[in-house]
């Protein structure tokens, strides 16, 4: 109870903070007038790119299963993936997401659910490295064009703690260090979990191959979804190439991983007018681009959302039917 109390807590400081934040620098009134204005060929792209780049992540998903001995057809992949963003929308960011997967695709596969966890953690831990990737590359192209040097700084944490976790996770030296938090752990009710997860992302230690294929994967997969983010400037008048958010991109990505709040709300406009303040542009329109990459996502919900409601119609027409 007093967890739950501490992290709703939070939650309304966060929130409440970020959108003093967006009232002192945001004008209503012009911010309306820029949506009004919006470009819908880019805005679609946009959207195009984020629904089509599930497809890619949902074989890299197939992949990190079967090596597990889990075999799922692609179809059922696609359809969690959909899924899990649609309960991303109503739970805490991509993490709420993940969950539901993994509490689907272990009822689908009795007693292999450490596994599947460990293939699901494991895609994140990949993707935060593949991301940090992507954010260097954007570091090397921003040197002495653009004033982002307070971003650079959190970019460094999250390299240096993706590299920690990576020794953490695939280390045997490690492992033994992790277990001196077992009594910690097993007193928050949590070690069971956490150890059969640990040991499902641990077994891919020998498998550097498959592991450098999807790490390869995910890398081409945020580049091309950091473009969706710059068509979201774009359709609003944001006039900047696509350059600064190879910057911006990753750090969004990462700072979205973060349960602040339910699907990110005020933070990720925080965010957007924050930096994109930095580059010069308007305030209204740095909004707007966070707003715009806000119904992309919600779009990115909807084969989802579709998909759960014929699911819940045809178990409605099953149960009408015996009756």
């Amino acid at each position: 109870m007093r967890r739950r109390l501490l992290r709703l807590s939070g939650t309304l400081v966060v929130t409440g903070l970020c959108v003093a934040y967006l009232v002192w620098k945001v004008d209503l009134g012009e911010t309306v007038d820029v949506l009004r204005d919006i470009k819908l060929v880019p805005f679609a792209l946009a959207a195009l790119i984020n629904i089509a780049s599930i497809f890619p992540m949902a074989l890299r998903w197939r992949w990190l299963l079967a090596a597990r001995g889990i075999h799922e057809r692609p179809r059922w992949l696609l359809r969690a993936y959909y899924t899990s963003y649609t309960a991303g929308q109503i739970l805490p960011t991509a993490i709420g997401g993940d969950a539901v997967r993994i509490y689907e695709t272990s009822r689908r596969h009795p007693g292999k659910g450490g596994p599947v966890a460990g293939t699901v953690l494991l895609e994140r831990a990949l993707g935060g490295a593949a991301t940090l990737t992507l954010a260097a590359v954007g570091f090397a192209l921003a040197i002495g064009r653009y004033d982002v040097g307070a971003y650079l700084w959190v970019e460094g944490i999250f390299v240096a703690g993706t590299i920690v976790l990576g020794i953490a996770l695939f280390s045997r030296r490690a492992a033994g260090l992790l277990g001196l938090t077992a009594p910690l752990l097993r007193r928050l009710r949590i070690e069971r979990p956490l150890r059969e997860a640990y040991l499902g992302i641990h077994a891919y230690r020998g498998n550097a191959r498959l592991l450098f294929g999807v790490f390869v994967l995910t890398v081409g997969v945020q580049a091309v979804r950091v473009l969706s983010i710059w068509l979201a400037g774009v359709s609003v008048g944001v006039d900047l190439s696509p350059r600064p958010y190879y910057v911006m991109g990753p750090l969004l990505f990462l700072v979205m991983l973060v349960p602040f709040t339910i699907n990110g709300l005020a933070v990720r406009e925080t965010f957007f007018v924050s930096f994109l303040g930095q580059l010069g542009v308007d305030p209204d329109k740095a909004f707007s681009t966070g707003f715009v990459f806000f119904l992309v996502t919600v779009l990115l919900a909807t084969p989802g959302a579709v998909i759960l409601f014929r699911e819940a119609w045809h178990r409605a027409i099953g149960r009408t039917s015996t009756a």
